[in-house]
């Protein structure tokens, strides 16, 4: 018995070896990394604000349409039937009243006794009862004060505006893309710097341990370099839950459910190629702000138009065919009809409201030429800035020549004796801070280009 529960739990443990070897063997899922394009292009898939933006030009689409409709005639159909209590027609007739004497006489020598007594005596009639009454009407209109072309131009500004709204969201949730992209690539390239100045710290700790040891340096010297590796402990702690809250907000902003990784650019082999100064560009008759400005222009100048139809006459001609059986016989007939509509009253009013229209006509030419100015301004500041951006970049690069130097001169200086740790231990900040600085000075590069090409209305 004992023999067999060996062999059992042999059996077992061979068992659990080979699913630990296939299970090791099978595939893992790759963590899928992305490009800032791929990242773009997720978000404008995904991103609620361009589905929404969306939304508004299938509205605006849909609105144009029925627009259209106006042009149609307007059928309508209409059926009553009913029965009332008593007739809704009555008639009284006096039949004496209506027979003169010399047909009387003939009367009384042709008809009996008794029809000419009923003759002589008043008659009630009533019609229409109960009946059914059904007609089919079409209605075309000829003039409606220019009402339903106007409507028609309106409906079509309003679906150019729907997708000029489009092309501004998806500007805006490029810039906020690329602004999570940078920032990750940004703290993605501190954490490479916070690496390399953690080796620096375990060669300058050796360093100082052999100095100890020979006594030409104090304790002092290592508990500097363990402090400085406890700040970089930390550090390395602070960049890492902001790398993971970025990717979760830019995970959210594009779509991607599930963990993923980007693709960093390399820094060191880019071109920085600067775009066309504004000198060179179109200007801001391509921006799609400009558009809309002249969208809302030609929106105020339609609904003035349309304010002035609704106080001119409305023509209208139409055709009918109509059956009725209010005589106690069945009656069908078509008609053509044409009708004329003249709004009186609403000339009291309607005078009052074409100057508000005329009002906002020309506040809508003003602001466009305002805030036309505006744009003009904004994209020479973003030129500006990406002049200033590209300079700030090079600076940097320059003080991390600077700083590496003189961290390679200190390192020296201590291994010579000639100076104190604290010094050295300056140098290496100095050295992190110049490569923190280019980072950031290098994503901050990359976002004024693009507020630039959207200011600008510059592609890719």
């Amino acid at each position: 018995m004992d023999c067999m529960k060996i062999k059992y739990g042999q059996k077992r443990k061979v068992m659990s070896i080979l699913l630990f070897c296939l299970f090791s063997l099978l595939p893992m899922k790759a963590q899928q990394s992305y490009t800032l394009r791929q990242l773009t292009d997720s978000a404008l898939q995904n991103n609620f604000a361009i589905r929404s933006a969306q939304a508004g030009v299938a509205v605006a689409q849909e609105q144009r349409r029925e627009a259209f409709t106006k042009y149609f005639p307007n059928v309508s159909a209409v059926g009553v039937t009913f029965n009332a209590n008593r007739g809704m027609a009555k008639m009284d007739i006096d039949p004496s009243a209506l027979i003169s004497p010399e047909m009387g006489a003939t009367l009384a020598q042709i008809l009996p006794p008794e029809a000419l007594a009923a003759m002589a005596n008043p008659m009630s009639m009533t019609m229409m009862k109960n009946g059914t009454i059904a007609s089919v009407t079409a209605m075309q209109p000829v003039f409606a004060g220019g009402q339903i072309v106007n409507g028609n131009r309106l409906a079509k500004v309003g679906e150019e505006v729907a997708q000029l709204q489009l092309q501004l969201s998806e500007n805006e949730v490029e810039k906020t893309v690329s602004e999570y992209y940078w920032q990750l690539v940004s703290l993605r390239e501190k954490q490479k710097t916070l690496a390399a100045v953690e080796a620096l710290l375990g060669d300058l700790h050796k360093d100082a341990d052999v100095a100890v040891r020979a006594g030409v340096a104090l304790r002092n010297d290592q508990l500097q370099v363990e402090l400085r590796q406890n700040d970089i402990q930390s550090q390395k702690i602070k960049l890492q839950n902001g790398i993971d809250i970025v990717k979760l907000l830019l995970g959210q902003y594009t779509g991607i459910a599930h963990d993923f990784d980007i693709i960093a650019p390399d820094t060191a082999q880019q071109e920085h190629l600067l775009p066309s100064p504004p000198e060179e560009v179109a200007g801001v008759r391509l921006l799609p702000e400009y558009q809309l400005l002249g969208k809302q222009v030609e929106a105020a100048k339609l609904q003035k138009k349309m304010a002035v139809g609704q106080n001119l006459p409305s023509v209208a001609v139409g055709a009918g065919y109509n059956y009725h059986n209010l005589l106690k016989n069945n009656r069908t007939f078509a008609m053509v009809m044409a009708t004329v509509s003249i709004p009186i009253s609403n000339w009291w009013g309607g005078s009052h409201a074409i100057n508000r229209r005329k009002i906002e006509y020309q506040k809508a030419i003003d602001e466009q030429q305002d805030k036309s100015e505006l744009l003009r301004i904004r994209m020479k500041n973003a030129w500006n800035s990406v002049c200033e951006s590209r300079q700030q970049m090079e600076i940097a690069q320059h003080s991390i020549e600077q700083a590496k130097e003189n961290l390679r001169l200190n390192r020296d200086f201590y291994r010579a004796g000639t100076s104190r740790m604290s010094d050295l231990l300056e140098a290496q900040l100095l050295y992190q801070q110049a490569l923190d600085r280019h980072i950031e000075a290098y994503a901050e590069h990359q976002l004024k280009l693009l507020e630039y090409k959207q200011a600008a209305g510059i592609g890719d």
